[in-house]
């Protein structure tokens, strides 16, 4: 995915102040958090589509923090999905954690326009556009062959990352220490569904 039209491009110093502030702890603890999601994958008992709604929830971390205006808001937003999707993997009741995370997304963007009606959201449209590509994406996973749908997860992971990795170094929308956490469990997730995917 790219910038809005006429967003310019990072600058050298740009990078070298993203790099700079590396926090080190929210990426620990992404891949921390990947390794754990990934025991029950890696042994067989659980499939990479079985990861789709996390492909969602990362989207709809960007959006509610757009919406909303408040970039902090992505970590309880965060631990909201972790409960949802844990809810939902559990069997504890009767939930859907992908039609769970859409419903959240429609509740936020619908809440972004309004906001947007008293004062211009610059971000909301183009994480509006973020979250329809990574949800749709991880929805349509669940629809289609198994291994297929495992590699579109993967895949849809791996976009996020790239999307992590935008928003950390111009320092927008969320807070960097999501953007990190996010990028590392990201990344670390869409290499083990691969392995475990083509590994059969």
């Amino acid at each position: 995915m790219t910038a809005s039209p006429g967003a310019s491009s990072p600058s050298p110093e740009t990078f070298a102040s993203g790099w700079r502030s590396i926090q080190w702890w929210p990426g620990a603890f992404g891949l921390a958090f990947a390794a754990y999601l990934s025991i029950d994958l890696l042994n067989g008992t659980e499939h990479g589509t079985d990861f789709a709604a996390i492909v969602a929830a990362s989207g709809l971390v960007y959006l509610a923090a757009a919406a909303l205006e408040i970039p902090w808001v992505a970590w309880p937003v965060f631990l909201l999905t972790v409960v949802v999707i844990t809810v939902a993997r559990l069997n504890l009741i009767p939930l859907d954690a992908m039609g769970a995370m859409l419903v959240a997304a429609g509740f936020f963007a619908a809440c972004g326009m309004v906001r947007a009606l008293r004062r211009p959201n610059r971000n909301l449209p183009l994480q509006a556009i973020a979250m329809f590509l990574f949800g749709g994406s991880a929805a349509l996973a669940l629809f289609i062959n198994h291994v297929v749908g495992a590699l579109l997860v993967a895949v849809g992971l791996a976009a996020h990352a790239g999307w992590d990795v935008y928003h950390h170094v111009k320092n927008k929308v969320v807070v960097r220490s999501m953007a990190e956490f996010c990028f590392m469990l990201d990344i670390a997730l869409a290499i083990v569904i691969v392995i475990a995917t083509l590994r059969g």
